[in-house]
Formats: C-alpha cells, structure tokens, sequence
C-alpha cells in the first residue's frame, strides 16, 4: 500500500468512527454543547468539513505552485463561520458532508504523486512552522485533524447528563 493510500484509508476509516458516534444520536445531543467555551457535536462535525476541505485545497495548491505559502490563522474567517451560527445548520446535511468527505479525500489525495510528498513549501506563518513538505499537511492538518476531532467528539458524549 503507498503512502497516499494510507493516508486516505486512515482518514476514511477516522471518519466512518466519527459517524458512527453520532448515528442515532437525537438532535439534541448533537446540538448540545458540554460547556459555553466547548463546541457542539455538530459544530465540530460542521468544522472538520469545512477544514479538510481547505487543507485538500492547501495540499493541491503547493502541488500546483511549487515554494507557494500555505497556511491559515485561527481566525480565518471561513473556519470561524463553519462554527458561529450552529442554529442555522441542518444537522442531516452536516453528517452527509461528513460521509460526502470520504469521497472527497479519496478523490483529490489519489491524484498526488507519492514522490512529491517530501516537496517543502514555506507556511505563512515561517517563524513557528518554516518550510514542510506535503506529507505534512496531510498529515497533521487533516488526519491527524480529525482524528482530534473525534476524541473531542467522544469527551462531549461523556459529558451528556443522564
């Protein structure tokens, strides 16, 4: 199995956990937040969407652009709106994008090269990350991403009072 397929097979398999934990879960739990400053079940859900996808875009465009920045600020507006108005989210249509991502992943991973993977761009912020190679991103932005995710998942349903 190559590197690529690992990775994909890694994140896919992270995101069928991710929805088995909620299948059946009633609305509300999924809405519920554990504490004021602690995301929703669905906000996360809602966040890893929208997250992977800029990290797939990120991965194609260093690929694209050879020594481009890559990288994003905790307050990218895009990865805040994925979470601020969870009212107005469709809980059914939050949890398809989730499976819909496993399609993604497959879809625009399987197109890297594995021998591009040690190709090194600087990121933005250069200070604290400096030049990483594609393997990286991948790694760390997206599966390693989700897979925090949903630990946080698990913690809000052990939180649900009884």
């Amino acid at each position: 199995m190559s590197k690529i397929e690992t990775y994909i097979e890694s994140i896919q398999h992270t995101l069928d956990n991710m929805l088995e934990e909620v299948d059946g879960l009633p609305e509300e739990i999924i809405r519920w937040n554990p504490t004021e400053d602690e995301w929703s079940i669905l906000q996360i859900l809602n966040h890893v969407k929208e997250a992977t996808s800029y990290w797939l875009s990120e991965t194609e465009t260093v690929l694209s652009e050879p020594g481009s920045k890559w990288g994003r600020g905790l307050k990218d507006e895009a990865r805040l709106e994925a979470v601020s108005n969870p009212e107005a989210l469709n809980v059914e249509n939050v949890i398809q994008s989730i499976s819909n991502l496993k399609d993604e992943v497959n879809e625009r991973l399987s197109k890297i090269d594995k021998s591009r993977l040690t190709e090194e761009n600087p990121h933005r912020n250069f200070e604290k990350f400096g030049n990483k190679p594609v393997s990286f991103i991948i790694e760390h932005f997206i599966d390693e991403h989700i897979e925090k995710h949903l630990g946080q998942i698990k913690r809000n349903l052990s939180k649900v009072p009884e």
